[in-house]
């Protein structure tokens, strides 16, 4: 029999400590066998944990399949899981559904990472992220509404500014605004892989947005992406979008974007940055950025331009798309191309070097703006085209109307009411009357439309006729400015009585 204290100890060295039995034996001076003898008895004496048994669940008929399906494709989500399931006449819920997932223990478990609580130098880092609240109505439609929102890493300082979009003008737009709330520019700016700053990434091979680095060269700062799954790394610009969220914008849910960018500058001024400051809760934000603001990089003496560049081309109507309006052109840049340079508030016209129209941005949906003198100098020239054209008709069927056309121009009378009278004249009586009631007003010395249109009331009356029924031609200008020369029936072989 070996003492109490020892088989104790023995117990000890195994079951706590781990060790082998021979390296047991060595320790407390008994032979392996003993040793191997005393932890099979514990072993035996140790009651084995009562069976747990689990009621049924509406999920058991369906257990066959999500086994074999997890064991075929393990990363497959809970929720693609669940609608196949639905779709097989599951009736519960996805919570249940993950739960015994996990039970399962079929998929693959990642380590768990422990990260790092990061810590920057005043003026070295800023991160950068959008933020999506929703969508406004806008005349025509709807746009997206977006957060531009760029925290100092060391202060934690916040800008934020609205956009209808996140376009790369938006986006460089953004980053100004921001240099010059904060009164500086930081060293790095860190990004979230975002596609208005990351084109393509390979591994550690990144190929960034050639704007953004015009606009890092100009400003001084390195672009710099967040590796992927480095969470700790963007958390500051997360936990201020959070913050946006919960903090700014459900009061102003229903502002129209102006006003949220007039709140949004005086809140991050006043209240973001009254709240204590996180390496230091007896101080706030502000007096970190105080302290923060004397390490940025001063901003250059002129500010980079930001605009975006498309190639249009114009077809017949003098119109250029962008970004779903139209704006006018000159009628003379029809049926070519041109480019459009826009900002945020202008947008600029284009042929070659030659800057043809500028027109206020639109933030509506299919809506046209115009410029007056363009369509001014489009209706001018229409009404010229439909002048030459009607003079060319007129002159081909009434040969002696230059004589009177020649002489209304001699009075300086407006010829084109003049070709429009004697077309409905001619519409109203024909070629033949017209003809004549123009070489008669000629001839006794009044060319004038109301002078032919006296003769030819006075030849209708003298003939006894009564006034024609008006006719109501189609609008459409291949009807309305038909000519129909009649030909004479003597030509027209005469019919054979036999």
């Amino acid at each position: 029999m070996i003492p109490p204290e020892v088989r104790a100890e023995i117990r000890r060295l195994r079951e706590v400590e781990g060790l082998r039995v021979n390296t047991i034996a060595r320790i407390v001076g008994v032979h392996h066998s003993t040793v191997s003898a005393v932890i099979e008895k514990v072993q035996k004496s140790t009651p084995s944990p009562p069976e747990v048994k689990r009621r049924p669940s509406i999920l058991d008929p369906y257990m066959p399949l999500i086994t074999e399906t997890l064991k075929r494709y393990p990363t497959l989500p809970a929720t693609q899981l669940y609608e196949m399931l639905r779709r097989r006449g599951y009736p519960g819920g996805p919570d249940h559904l993950r739960h015994r997932i996990a039970d399962l223990g079929l998929r693959p478990r990642r380590s768990a990472e422990a990260f790092l609580s990061l810590r920057t130098l005043p003026g070295e880092q800023a991160q950068v992220d959008w933020g999506h609240f929703g969508s406004r109505k806008v005349d025509g439609g709807e746009r997206l509404l977006l957060a531009f929102v760029m925290v100092l890493s060391y202060s934690r300082r916040i800008f934020l500014r609205f956009f209808y979009d996140a376009r790369m003008v938006s986006f460089l737009t953004g980053h100004l605004e921001a240099f010059s709330f904060f009164g500086g520019v930081p060293r790095t700016l860190l990004y979230d892989n975002l596609k208005s700053a990351v084109l393509e990434r390979r591994g550690d091979a990144i190929r960034f947005h050639p704007r953004l680095l015009e606009v890092a060269d100009h400003y001084g700062f390195e672009p710099r992406p967040v590796a992927r799954y480095r969470g700790n790394e963007k958390g500051r610009v997360e936990r201020a979008i959070r913050y946006i969220r919960t903090a700014f914008f459900p009061l102003r849910a229903d502002h129209d974007i102006e006003s949220l960018n007039r709140e949004a500058d005086e809140w991050c001024r006043q209240t973001a940055s009254r709240r204590p400051w996180p390496q230091d809760r007896r101080r706030t934000v502000e007096q970190a950025y105080l302290e923060e603001r004397g390490h940025l990089l001063e901003l250059p003496g002129e500010p980079l331009p930001c605009h975006e560049r498309v190639d249009v081309t114009v077809r017949k109507s003098p119109y250029v798309h962008f970004d779903c309006n139209r704006y006018s052109v000159p009628h003379t840049r029809a049926n070519r191309g041109l480019t459009v340079v826009a900002d945020l508030c202008v947008v600029r016209i284009f042929d070659g070097t030659e800057e043809v129209a500028a027109h206020s941005r639109s933030w509506a949906k299919n809506a046209v703006v115009e410029d007056r003198e363009h369509i001014a100098k489009l209706w001018r020239q229409k009404r010229a085209a439909r002048l030459s054209h009607g003079q060319d008709r007129l002159l081909r069927i009434i040969p002696r109307a230059e004589e009177l056309l020649t002489a209304l121009a001699k009075r300086q009378r407006h010829l084109a009411t003049a070709v429009d009278r004697l077309l409905r004249l001619m519409d109203e009586f024909g070629r033949a009357e017209l003809d004549i009631a123009v070489a008669e007003a000629i001839d006794s010395g009044s060319p004038h439309p109301e002078t032919v249109r006296l003769i030819l009331d006075r030849r209708r009356r003298e003939r006894h006729q009564a006034p024609p029924v008006a006719i109501d031609l189609p609008d459409n200008p291949k009807a309305k400015n038909l000519s129909v020369v009649p030909h004479d029936l003597a030509d027209y072989d005469p019919e054979d009585d036999s």
